[in-house]
């Protein structure tokens, strides 16, 4: 990944897990509680695809695993974010264009229920137990991240979007700077540089002639 992709990755996924821990877990909704963390890895793999989302998941799941208040084995939800960023960005669409909001809400159910299935099947493997009354969990939380996807999810794709095609560089291709996609043709900068040369040359052969006929008036 690119160095403006992984920042602005890194900084979706620690605003998203301060939020969660400061202001939705202590919302003391009954069962599940809403998840930003699932539902920033599940709007960046829409837009970067399933490679970026594994990568993305397994990290924003290790540093959720790290952070207080966490009750669970290190390692655990970073699995289980891994593997939903990867399902996730394989509904990402070739041209990476999602025109329906249908996608994106069907994947973030699937990535409620999917994620709590596997957050408790990873536990009983480790031998962690911390999530109990399943049913009751695959429910709410489905509930709670579909109520909260629409404000969340179109907006972080739009900004991941929006550092994706870097308008800046656009930007500079436009007015047409030297490291705009000239270089790749190298006609248009090719022209430029010959008609500067051409000039230089027309301009010291001037300056030449000046000197000889000031020479042959002295003389």
């Amino acid at each position: 990944m690119r160095f403006n992709r992984v920042l602005l990755t890194t900084t979706l996924v620690v605003v998203a897990l301060v939020v969660q821990v400061s202001v939705l877990a202590r919302l003391q909704l009954p069962g599940a509680t809403p998840d930003l963390v699932l539902l920033t890895v599940v709007a960046l793999a829409l837009v970067h695809g399933h490679v970026s989302g594994a990568l993305t998941g397994f990290g924003a799941g290790l540093v959720a695993d790290l952070a207080p208040p966490a009750d669970h084995a290190v390692g655990r939800y970073a699995l289980v974010l891994c593997v939903i960023g990867y399902l996730a960005g394989l509904a990402r669409p070739e041209n990476g264009r999602i025109k329906s909001a249908t996608v994106p809400m069907l994947v973030v159910v699937g990535a409620a229920i999917g994620s709590t299935l596997l957050y408790a099947g990873v536990g009983n493997l480790v031998g962690d137990t911390a999530a109990g009354g399943i049913a009751g969990l695959l429910f709410t939380a489905a509930v709670y991240d579909l109520l909260l996807a629409p404000f969340t999810v179109p907006l972080i794709m739009a900004v991941a979007r929006r550092a994706e095609n870097d308008p800046l560089a656009d930007a500079q291709n436009a007015t047409g700077d030297v490291s705009s996609g000239w270089l790749a043709s190298g006609t248009g900068l090719r022209i430029g540089s010959q008609r500067g040369g051409l000039r230089m040359k027309a301009a010291r052969n001037r300056v030449a002639r000046a000197g000889r006929l000031r020479g042959a008036k002295r003389l």
